[in-house]
């Protein structure tokens, strides 16, 4: 199938067309079935085509397609944000907004924090990724291919090291820095906010040091700083609870939401402590199609499924099955296999030579065999070099297993 009318500056890793799709499993138009460890890049933790969200949207597209809500408001909205109030794990009263997309939700938490502190300046970290959107581009800690040709980008923005047992870098490390930051680089009174991952994706899986997230959080805290939690692609279950936040004992004060929220469909969210989003004046927040009825349909199909029984009970088969796939090839002695970053079912496996430097090219190789092999596999790591496992927490033991087996076979012919 042509390509020609579709932007050349758009990346595609895999160059199949794919027609339809079954929880973990998908199809392309050749009829070659693929199983599935993208999940539209973190979107399917419910798998495609879940049937509960399958049966809200065909409900809702009866009903009500659209309706702008600061034109008019409509239920779907309302229900799905007194929901998000409740399945949101923070002891303080919550609000928020809707909005199309997680670079949307960031744009939109980026304004809030301004409005609520009077200041500009934000500080993010090395190797996240909150969008391609102008201002979350200058967010990114990560030049290529995101910043290149775009010019100069709405700032200020400072970027710290990201400390994290997968990547070597030590809380005292990230502390060193910032407070290297703070005495050369800004002034702290200058600050609106800490925009952080509690595991970052694109950055390659990499779990937030638990003692730099209480730092942190407290340093907020006593310099009236606002600390943003970015559970785009880590929320929702991928970790095998709520929201990977939790296992950091911290309460951020806004949280950016997507990806998974709404099965599929363009949703996401800046939810957070109620006096921050009301601080802003009417008209401030709002969006034409920001909280689409059928989106907020799915999204309330999806968080019924999300019980934190079925969440912990996939977490811990996933986490179980991957781990213990990971620990037997590395018994093995597998080339270029390095380290397993993440938590949870939120897991990464690096590529990497003999002597620890990333491997991208074995990546690059690697996802083409598992292509033909019939498994789908997603990038990551500021190498290219740390495959992302994002397989729907709902798949099919039997076919995770599979998968496991295709990608084993795969790493076994790396050259």
């Amino acid at each position: 199938m042509s390509h020609e009318t579709i932007s050349q500056s758009i990346s595609i890793v895999h160059p199949i067309s794919l027609s339809h799709g079954k929880n973990a499993e998908v199809w392309d138009t050749t009829g070659k079935r693929y199983i599935d460890f993208v999940g539209g890049i973190g979107v399917l933790n419910l798998g495609h085509c879940h049937p509960g969200v399958v049966e809200a949207i065909r409900d809702q597209a009866t009903r009500l397609t659209h309706y702008a809500f600061n034109a008019a408001p409509h239920t779907p909205y309302i229900e799905l944000m007194a929901r998000l109030t409740t399945f949101i794990p923070v002891t303080y009263p919550v609000s928020g907004m809707l909005t199309n997309s997680g670079a949307e939700a960031a744009e939109n938490a980026l304004k809030i924090v301004r409005g609520a502190t009077g200041r500009t300046a934000v500080i993010a970290f090395d190797g996240a990724f909150h969008g391609r959107t102008l201002a979350t581009l200058n967010l990114n800690g990560k030049v290529a291919p995101y910043k290149q040709k775009v010019g100069v980008l709405p700032g200020p923005v400072y970027h710290l090291p990201y400390p994290s047992a997968d990547n070597g870098v030590s809380c005292a490390e990230a502390l060193k820095a910032m407070e290297r930051l703070f005495s050369v680089e800004i002034d702290v009174n200058d600050v609106a906010c800490f925009i952080i991952e509690p595991v970052q994706g694109e950055g390659g899986f990499l779990a937030l040091d638990v003692e730099f997230a209480q730092a942190l959080r407290r340093f907020c805290d006593e310099h009236n700083i606002l600390l943003i939690a970015d559970e785009i692609q880590s929320g929702f279950g991928r970790t095998g609870q709520r929201f990977a936040f939790s296992r950091l004992s911290i309460e951020p004060d806004l949280i950016l939401l997507g990806k998974s929220i709404a099965g599929g469909v363009p949703l996401g969210a800046v939810v957070g402590r109620k006096a921050l989003m009301d601080n802003l004046p009417k008209g401030g927040l709002g969006g034409t199609y920001s909280g689409n009825p059928i989106a907020c349909a799915a999204a309330l199909a999806t968080l019924d499924a999300m019980t934190d029984e079925h969440l912990h009970a996939w977490g811990a088969q996933q986490q179980h099955a991957i781990v213990s796939r990971y620990e037997s090839w590395r018994a093995q002695g597998l080339p270029y296999l390095g380290r397993l970053t993440g938590v949870g079912a939120m897991r990464g496996i690096e590529l990497a030579n003999a002597d620890g430097t990333p491997a991208p090219q074995q990546l690059a190789q690697l996802l083409g065999l598992a292509r033909g092999a019939g498994l789908l596999l997603m990038p990551s790591g500021k190498s290219r070099h740390i495959i992302r496992l994002l397989a729907p927490l709902t798949i099919e033991p039997v076919v995770l297993e599979e998968g496991l087996d295709i990608l084993e076979a795969c790493l076994k012919q790396l050259d």
